[in-house]
């Protein structure tokens, strides 16, 4: 396999090759691409790492060389959140970088599975839909918004709130990737009930997480560290995917079918074409069907923001 990360000298981006370049299988390939020219300073020092994971950092204008021959390629490149802005005002500077990159993916690596990290998250994707489609290489069941944190900060929150084993602790999270539109289905946790008021300070709670990292680092940055474990959790599935593994389901924002919007967060059965087969993600409660209706417009406005911006 080779994967590579585009964003890699930033917090979220070394952090993910960290990860990878120790759980990748034996005899893949890490490609690490950054504007920064710090970034093959940071392949060169986890090369130090004793793993039979082969890495190579590429810095400047052009990510090409980075990209050849890519399996998958994971894109964390853009600028953090700090306090007071939210994901929307992210949008300005991170959709012309993801633009940008997706422009060279779509010629160097048409077929890889590419799985977007770049906040915000529910536009974002529907930037690089836009550019594959002009590209003529648009395959859905190749791109994926990466929700992940969602997921496994639910898990955490909830292991933490019932004293349960997190490893224990499996849950759906659906809908998109900030504020109102994510929707943990705390519904469905197996072996374990919550009262309405947990519900609606625990779904606040995983909707927040992102604001609680922010003012927590006090202006000293956004969600790295759990982001990076969050993307590895994601990127390795992929890779089983490809791989022939059977029953590796994510959830993951994308075109999909849904009768919610265009893109939405959902189970996804992957394998060697990527989507092998978008999963139902099952009975909802009142509350649940009711955030997830109300949330819809908002999620719908974010899509749009991307498809005009591009067009």
């Amino acid at each position: 396999m080779k994967v590579a990360v585009l964003g890699a000298a930033g917090g979220i981006g070394q952090a993910l090759a960290l990860l990878l370049k120790t759980q990748l299988p034996a005899g893949s390939k890490l490609s690490l691409y950054d504007i920064a020219p710090v970034t093959p300073g940071v392949a060169v020092d986890l090369s130090h790492i004793p793993t039979a994971v082969e890495i190579k950092g590429f810095a400047g204008e052009d990510p090409t060389p980075a990209l050849v021959g890519a399996d998958v390629v994971l894109i964390s490149a853009g600028v953090a959140r700090k306090p007071g802005m939210d994901r929307s005002d992210l949008f300005n500077i991170n959709a012309g970088i993801v633009r940008n990159l997706i422009e060279k993916v779509a010629v160097t690596c048409p077929k890889a599975l590419v799985g977007i990290i770049t906040n915000p998250v529910n536009t974002t994707v529907a930037i690089a839909a836009e550019v594959m489609k002009k590209a003529g290489v648009y395959d859905k069941n190749r791109l994926f918004g990466v929700t992940t944190l969602d997921v496994i900060r639910s898990e955490t929150f909830i292991a933490e709130l019932k004293g349960l084993n997190v490893a224990d602790v499996k849950i759906n999270v659906i809908g998109g990737h900030s504020g109102v539109t994510i929707l943990p289905l705390l519904s469905q946790v197996e072996g374990v009930t919550f009262s309405d008021e947990e519900v609606v300070s625990l779904t606040k709670r995983i909707q927040n997480a992102g604001t609680e990292v922010v003012e927590a680092k006090a202006g000293g940055g956004s969600a790295t560290l759990s982001m990076g474990q969050a993307a590895c959790r994601f990127g390795m599935s992929l890779v089983r995917g490809l791989q022939g593994e059977a029953n590796i389901v994510e959830c993951a924002y994308v075109d999909g079918g849904s009768e919610h919007a265009e893109f939405f967060a959902q189970p996804v059965l992957l394998g060697k074409n990527g989507i092998e087969k978008v999963l139902p993600y099952g009975e909802v409660s009142a509350f649940e069907a009711n955030a997830r209706d109300s949330m819809l417009d908002t999620l719908k406005g974010d899509i749009k923001l991307g498809v005009d911006f591009v067009k």
